[in-house]
């Protein structure tokens, strides 16, 4: 038997959000994100951000699989009010459902029938600010068109999707930076600017239907929410000198550009511009260790598979809000990464203790 979802103990507070990496393959690790594919999912992913009040923070669609940076934030204290709701679902139904929503609305208040405009609301509330629901509806939508346009039928996705509780702060920068590095450790670009289906991307250069500024404001809130910044695309310029120093990218004239050259045998793509990491040491842009960038370059198994990632406290608070999950000889929560993490030791922790392929 399965266990359930590992979901923050917070996720029903009033106030505080939550952060989480949410990981899908494709049924078979088959190839299917080719350009049509990608537009479709992030248009998706796109309509259902907007209708269910979730954000994302970061996102990289790849060949066979995804990856999402995903917060969740409360339910605003009261619910929704009439036309909040009829706008979260213009987003994702057509003009004559939300009339008739609409109609019904109009109607129960006319009445002062109070249960049934309560009715109405909990018809849709329900699938808002919730993890599990906004992935749901996402992997559904997607899997729908998808086997409509390829003629196909039965479930695309390999198992149910993975997901890993993200601290705000460091925590969230180094995940969202290691999520638009994918297809740079998977070697099809040299700079994540250059990859069209990722956030940095996106922010970067636009996506077909817009200019990327849903992209620049996650990237602003995954690098700032600790510090009570919200989706403000405004701060994008110090947000991307400072992300471009975390993955390791010297700043170039141009947005998105860089140069790269091959170091030591081993180290892999490093910046030539040493001076603009060290510029940021100690100033909680990046972790302590300046082998964030390399670190970042390799596949880290504790950010796919470690459930929950953040400091010590962090860790060690969710561990004992769900100690029933472990075995009695387990004293605490905290563990230190080890292997292609061990650059995040004493700074970010696991809790999960994993031991091969890290």
């Amino acid at each position: 038997m399965r266990k359930a979802r590992w979901l923050a103990t917070w996720q029903d507070s009033t106030s505080k959000p939550v952060i989480y990496h949410c990981i899908s393959r494709v049924v078979d690790r088959r190839f299917v994100f080719a350009e049509r594919e990608c537009e479709a999912f992030r248009m998706y992913a796109r309509m259902y951000e907007n209708f269910s009040g979730c954000r994302i923070l970061s996102y990289c669609l790849m060949s066979n699989h995804f990856h999402l940076l995903l917060e969740v934030p409360p339910m605003a204290e009261g619910g929704l009010g009439d036309e909040g709701l009829l706008s979260r679902l213009s987003a994702l139904y057509s003009e004559a459902f939300v009339a008739g929503v609409a109609a019904e609305l109009a109607d129960a208040r006319k009445s002062g029938h109070d249960a049934r405009l309560a009715e109405i609301h909990a018809r849709f509330s329900y699938r808002m600010h919730d993890l599990s629901e906004f992935m749901k509806g996402l992997l559904i939508r997607f899997t729908r068109w998808f086997n409509r346009t390829h003629n196909r039928t039965g479930t695309l996705w390999e198992e149910r999707f993975k997901s890993v509780i993200v601290e705000s702060g460091t925590a969230a920068r180094t995940m969202a930076a290691y999520i638009d590095l994918n297809p740079v450790r998977a070697g099809m670009v040299k700079d994540p600017a250059e990859y069209r289906w990722s956030s940095y991307g996106e922010a970067v250069g636009g996506g077909a239907r817009g200019n990327g500024k849903k992209a620049r404001e996650g990237l602003v809130r995954a690098y700032f929410c600790d510090q009570g910044v919200g989706f403000e695309a405004g701060k994008w310029q110090e947000v991307s000198r400072l992300y471009r120093r975390m993955m390791g990218l010297a700043l170039g004239k141009k947005p998105g550009r860089t140069e790269v050259s091959r170091s030591e045998k081993g180290l892999g793509q490093t910046t030539r511009n040493t001076a603009e990491m060290l510029e940021c040491k100690g100033n909680e842009t990046v972790l302590k260790d300046l082998g964030t960038a390399k670190m970042l370059r390799c596949r880290i198994r504790y950010f796919t598979d470690g459930a929950v990632i953040g400091s010590k406290e962090f860790v060690n608070e969710a561990f004992a809000s769900a100690r029933d999950r472990f075995g009695p000889k387990r004293k605490d929560g905290a563990r230190a990464m080890r292997g292609s993490g061990g650059h995040a030791k004493g700074v970010l922790w696991s809790i999960r203790d994993l031991r091969v392929r890290i």
